[in-house]
């Protein structure tokens, strides 16, 4: 499993959307119809931090994601990435 490169800066892939659920979020892509749960609402606020956040390592910092629990947040944006959901900042088509 590739994980993405969290010294560099992703954000949201411009056709998705995020509305937010009790128990997470529901991401919805407009461009590949695929609709993603997020069941971690740490990883939501890793994912609305990566708008403003220079790196993926630094949203991570500002929702509160520790050193030890890092890899498994990296998992996590690596299966966003996989789905699209997820881009390198400056590779949005």
């Amino acid at each position: 499993m590739t994980t993405p490169n969290l010294d560099r800066a992703w954000d949201l892939h411009p056709q998705v959307s995020v509305r937010p659920e009790p128990f997470g979020a529901l991401l919805y892509h407009f461009g590949t119809r695929k609709l993603t749960f997020l069941k971690d609402r740490r990883l939501l606020a890793v994912v609305r931090a990566l708008a403003t956040a220079p790196t993926a390592r630094a949203a991570c910092s500002a929702a509160g994601v520790d050193d030890e629990d890092l890899p498994r947040y990296g998992q996590a944006l690596a299966a966003l990435t996989r789905s699209s959901m997820v881009v390198e900042r400056n590779r949005i088509p």
